[in-house]
């Protein structure tokens, strides 16, 4: 009989206490590893009777065995213990750098794990649901540059009253602007035209609760939420007015992590006001926790510089009153909770579905578009903060409502989103603007129609590869992928072609889905989009018409 490893001969040891196996005969690593930092006596025992076990996980002191914790913590944690078969054959071909965990190491970790990585998703589609849809790679400086450089802008488009028609060139002290693509890759590529000019940028993005509410995957550990909404926020940052304004939207999810990271980004001395926003009239399965109930969204409102806000305030005039008011005031000065006093009437259509100016009833569709913000709660932010012609921001587009009401108010606005099904929402959603349409604000300030935007979208380069992969249902399609990613020489610089092959044993014997995680691996992820100074490079073959707008995006002339 062949010799057992160390780790098997660990793992023997754990299956003998009933405690840290499964109903499946699997061990359970968490519980073992709790119950070694409490120094369980079962636990302890067990391990000392062994021989191995004894030898590397006790040291004699005086005749009193003591058991090193944190050696053995690291053994259950370390990813080569118990290994799944997606983790052996990515070691084998040389992708893992180490075989340690970084909430296992004995590092100390400021703040949270992969604080100062670069994490980018490549969701596109509504119905791409994974655990996490981000890429967490830590990257070196040249790289970050790479990454976040200016990229190629493709398909765009100009909308007016009157007509589409393609966009020869864009006008970036005129035009409204919709970008679709990484909101992240889009950001930074917004830097090079618009650092330091945006007036406001309101922010709604994944409230990590776990129920992919708004058809994004909202579901993320803490450390990769934070990471994610890090780089953002300090690209946001960048691009405000030193007399702007950022308000982020959440709930209790992470709400509380997110102001000690803005604190850090943008200064405590910035935070301005916690706003709590009443979201609608109690009904229906929300009415059913034996609980205080959960009725109410934070709106975290920050400037750029303090002393230099831009603030104009705002007050409830008479006539919008709701009707229980009963008050000889003539006006009352708007607080920072929202719809939550007896003048206020500042309704939620997430919540109030029946709601004259939900998206799915204006747009004539069966589909509930959920999660939609209230034109009036836009309208109140950007009232506070803008003039005619002043710029908001909003890269977590969704439905299009700020841009929506950005429109109606005669303010110019970008907007950036992902996501398939929301990109043609908003197109849609802004074409009917244009029209005239009367939902949400139009009545109150008189909107007629009017006014143009322009759409474009990031080109893309190997984002064409995740989004193929993603959709690949056999093998034969991986195969001829992964041909087509040798020829363009666009891997990863961790791997050698040489180490890896569909052809392997162990390859073969993973489950397609694993197959699709080791080609999504092997891709580099630096090369999503095709970066504006490969702009004229013959292998990303760049259209004439797209290289014409491109470089009077960025007043290359």
């Amino acid at each position: 009989m062949a010799q057992k490893s160390f780790f098997e001969e660990v793992e023997a040891v754990l299956k003998k206490d009933k405690r840290f196996v499964s109903e499946k005969g699997e061990l359970l690593r968490n519980a073992v590893f709790e119950a070694s930092q409490k120094m369980d006596a079962k636990l302890l025992k067990a391990l000392r009777s062994n021989p191995t076990t004894r030898k590397r996980f006790f040291t004699d002191v005086d005749g009193i065995a003591v058991f090193d914790k944190q050696q053995f913590g690291w053994v259950v944690s370390n990813r080569a213990f118990l290994p799944d078969s997606y983790t052996r054959f990515r070691n084998k071909i040389g992708l893992a750098i180490d075989d340690n965990f970084i909430s296992a190491s004995r590092n100390v970790e400021l703040v949270f794990p992969y604080k100062d990585c670069v994490l980018e998703g490549g969701q596109t589609k509504e119905d791409q649901k994974r655990d996490e849809i981000f890429y967490n790679t830590t990257l070196a400086p040249d790289e970050v540059d790479r990454l976040l450089a200016p990229k190629v802008l493709t398909n765009a488009v100009s909308y007016n009253k009157k007509s589409k028609k393609v966009a020869e060139s864009f006008d970036r002290d005129k035009n409204n602007l919709v970008i679709k693509g990484n909101n992240l890759l889009a950001v930074a590529s917004l830097l090079d035209c618009y650092e330091g000019k945006v007036k406001l940028i309101y922010l709604d993005p994944p409230y990590d609760t776990g129920t992919d509410s708004f058809s994004y995957n909202d579901s993320f550990n803490r450390s990769t939420w934070l990471s994610f909404m890090r780089i953002r926020l300090a690209l946001a940052k960048r691009l405000l007015r030193r007399d702007g304004a950022i308000y982020v939207q959440l709930d209790y999810h992470q709400v509380h992590y997110a102001k000690v990271l803005m604190d850090e980004i943008f200064g405590e001395d910035n935070f301005q006001r916690e706003i709590i926003w009443r979201i609608g009239w109690l009904s229906g399965y929300k009415t059913a926790d034996n609980n205080w109930i959960r009725n109410h969204d934070t709106i975290l409102f920050y400037s750029r510089c303090a002393n230099e806000l831009d603030f104009r305030k705002n007050y409830i005039p008479r006539e919008e009153f709701k009707d229980i008011a009963n008050s000889e005031a003539e006006r009352y000065p708007i607080e920072d909770v929202w719809n939550g006093n007896e003048y206020d009437d500042l309704n939620s259509i997430a919540i109030v579905s029946f709601a004259g100016e939900t998206v799915s009833k204006m747009l004539n569709k069966d589909d509930e578009v959920k999660g939609q913000k209230s034109e009036k709660l836009i309208e109140r932010i950007i009232k506070a903060h803008t003039s005619e012609g002043e710029i908001v921001l909003d890269f977590f587009g969704g439905s299009g409502t700020t841009a929506a009401v950005a429109h109606k108010l005669g303010r110019r606005y970008i907007l950036c989103e992902q996501l398939d099904k929301h990109v043609d929402i908003i197109l849609r959603r802004l074409k009917k603007v244009i029209e005239g349409e009367q939902s949400g604000i139009s009545k109150r300030n008189h909107w007629k129609g009017g006014g143009s935007f322009v759409y474009c979208e990031l080109a893309k380069s190997n984002q064409l590869f995740v989004e193929r992969i993603e959709a690949a249902k056999k093998d034969s399609e991986l195969e001829k992928i992964w041909s087509e990613m040798l020829a363009t020489g666009f891997i990863s610089c961790k791997i050698e072609p040489s180490k890896f092959s569909m052809k392997d044993e162990d390859f073969k014997a993973l489950s397609l889905k694993d197959k699709k995680r080791i080609l999504m691996d092997l891709l580099d992820m630096n090369q999503l989009y095709v970066n504006y100074c490969d702009i004229d490079d013959k292998t990303f073959k760049v259209s004439a018409a797209d290289k014409a707008f491109t470089k009077s995006f960025y007043g290359d002339k």
